[in-house]
């Protein structure tokens, strides 16, 4: 399998397309990128996506896919499934991660284990967003994902979180940026490590 091949998809749960979630996954992206890694970021925030509603269907369909079907969820399984490494970023939500974020993670879980561990062995890695203090709870909830699903999670010199209130202050964060740097360094130094 050659570098192009590759593939890191990211998802920003933030409902600002352009914010500061998306700024701090853009740091990772581009040192991912330089390796010759294929990356893409998929912009769910804002976006209505349904919850899981414990239906129990992952099980009994076994198809890869989420038995809600009105929403960008599926789609975004394919591309986790077919990805190398997988980034979920969301700002920080009363120190906790969005509903966009967490109706993603809950789905593709299920579907995942469901169908035999979809994810098994793909690198992790959660962004967070913060004005002031809660992030690493948002980064807890986002590596629950990794956790279960059999993945690596990939960490940076420092928590993988930039800080800023309105759009752009995070490429003010010198420590966020080259946390986020560092990050891309290290998923794309794994996801190589994991494909020799």
């Amino acid at each position: 399998m050659t570098q192009s091949q590759r593939y890191v998809v990211a998802f920003n749960s933030s409902p600002r397309k352009d914010g500061n979630t998306s700024r701090l996954i853009r740091y990772a992206l581009s040192k991912i990128e330089e390796q010759g890694i294929r990356t893409e970021l998929v912009h769910i925030g804002g976006k209505q996506i349904h919850g899981c509603t414990a239906c129990g269907k992952c099980w009994e369909n076994l198809d890869r896919h989420c038995a809600l079907t009105k929403d960008v969820v599926n789609d975004c399984i394919d591309k986790m499934i077919e990805a190398d490494g997988i980034i979920i970023g969301s700002p920080t939500y009363f120190s906790d991660l969005t509903p966009e974020a967490k109706a993603l993670i809950d789905r593709a879980g299920f579907v995942s284990i469901a169908n035999g561990g979809l994810l098994t062995r793909k690198v992790g890695a959660g962004i967070a967003a913060v004005r002031r203090a809660g992030a690493v709870a948002a980064l807890d909830s986002i590596n629950h994902l990794f956790g279960i699903c059999d993945m690596f999670t990939a960490g940076s010199t420092y928590w993988n979180l930039g800080i800023g209130l309105e759009p752009g202050d995070v490429d003010k964060d010198e420590e966020g940026i080259k946390t986020m740097e560092r990050l891309g360094e290290n998923i794309a130094w794994f996801i190589t490590q994991l494909k020799n």
